[in-house]
């Protein structure tokens, strides 16, 4: 389940965030737009005429289009109140609204632009606006609506993300796999698939879709990592993935996670294989990863297991504790320091690691009861709630 969660949040990472979904959606609103004068021009015909739409609807455009969304919203509010019917103008400040952060007011503008004009745009930027005020709900049905008006790859992406953040993981995969139909060539619906696929108990399908997407975009990072993640957890070698990570140590040779994650993938075949080569590769990736990034606390475990399992329990208590420095919650170097004192004979320092590790894991365990009660009260509300109508 913790690999499942991380993920899911993989996957919602690579969602814009919202300057970004900000400026894309400014992007597309602002192209081809001009200024409709100087700003001296645009403010002497606003005082001449403070109440005129259009001198406070241009000087706002004129501040929007330039990107300074606070000096534009008051002007493109006293627009909107003279004419609430404009859509271009009422559009332009539920997105000023949104670059700002008032995201309440953004989600209120776009409502009632809605209650005039539905547009699949508009259930999108809802969609999103919803969720980052928590009304995942209702935002689940405003990505699967903007979805059904218009199925683009960004609104088929967002639908399936905000599901399989909530674990709703059948209907995730369903609108992945749709998604993936009507879009082979996106790269993150592939890997959303995979997450979903994974998080569903289907390991070997996940890494397959997975893989897939590492094909479409042999230089994005993204496919790789949801790789590693699904390998270090999975209980036996994933097809495919083995290959991959050897292409991602390649082609990103001064990436920490690309060399760990290629580590980790030979470790699982050296274990089958017991091959003595195998297990110095993996060491030397290890090492080389830990250069690269210090604070990389799971390759510094890894090396303290390799240098266990040699009975080099010196070498073994430097890596844990090296791994506990720089990620104080990894609560299985925890365990192996504990058992790593208990082997050279300090039982004092391995009762209090062995203590430790047992707190990391009753916090643990307590956030991840308190994140299957909000998922399965989401899954009973999902469920009980009627599907939005297509139109």
């Amino acid at each position: 389940m913790r690999t499942s969660e991380a993920l899911a949040r993989q996957t919602v990472a690579l969602k814009p965030d919202a300057g970004e979904i900000t400026d894309r959606l400014l992007a597309a609103d602002i192209a081809g737009r001009k200024p409709n004068g100087s700003e001296n021009e645009l403010r002497v015909a606003l005082a001449r005429s403070p109440g005129n739409f259009d001198a406070n609807r241009h000087l706002g455009e004129f501040y929007f289009l330039s990107g300074k969304y606070r000096e534009a919203i008051p002007l493109l509010e006293a627009a909107y109140q003279i004419k609430p019917d404009d859509y271009a103008n009422s559009y332009d400040l539920a997105l000023s609204y949104r670059a700002t952060g008032e995201f309440a007011k953004a989600r209120q503008q776009v409502q009632k632009i809605l209650a005039n004009t539905d547009k699949a745009e508009l259930h999108g930027v809802l969609g999103d606006l919803d969720e980052r005020l928590g009304d995942s709900l209702i935002a689940v049905r405003e990505y699967e609506q903007a979805a059904r008006m218009d199925p683009n790859e960004q609104n088929y992406f967002e639908w399936g993300t905000e599901l399989l953040l909530h674990r709703a993981v059948v209907p995730a995969t369903e609108v992945f796999s749709k998604g993936s139909s009507l879009h082979p060539g996106s790269v993150r619906i592939l890997a959303g698939l995979g997450a979903s696929l994974y998080a569903g108990g289907f390991y070997e399908q996940a890494a397959s879709r997975v893989c897939a997407a590492s094909d479409l975009k042999p230089v994005d990072t993204a496919p790789y990592l949801f790789l590693g993640k699904m390998e270090e957890t999975a209980p036996a070698p994933l097809p495919c993935v083995e290959q991959k990570m050897t292409r991602f140590a390649q082609i990103h040779p001064a990436n920490a996670l690309a060399q760990y994650y290629y580590a980790m993938s030979l470790l699982k075949h050296a274990k089958e294989s017991d091959d003595p080569a195998s297990a110095q590769a993996v060491e030397a990736l290890l090492k080389k990863a830990v250069t690269i990034d210090p604070k990389l606390g799971q390759a510094h475990l890894q090396l303290g297991i390799l240098y266990s399992e040699r009975n080099d329990y010196a070498q073994a208590i430097g890596a844990y504790q090296k791994a506990i420095e720089v990620t104080p919650q990894l609560s299985e170097a925890h365990y192996r320091l504990g058992v790593a004192y208990q082997r050279t004979g300090d039982q004092a320092k391995a009762q209090q690691e062995f203590l430790t590790h047992q707190q990391v894991e009753k916090t643990e365990a307590a956030s991840v009861e308190r994140q299957r009660r909000e998922v399965q009260q989401f899954l009973i509300v999902l469920k009980e709630q009627p599907p939005t109508p297509q139109k």
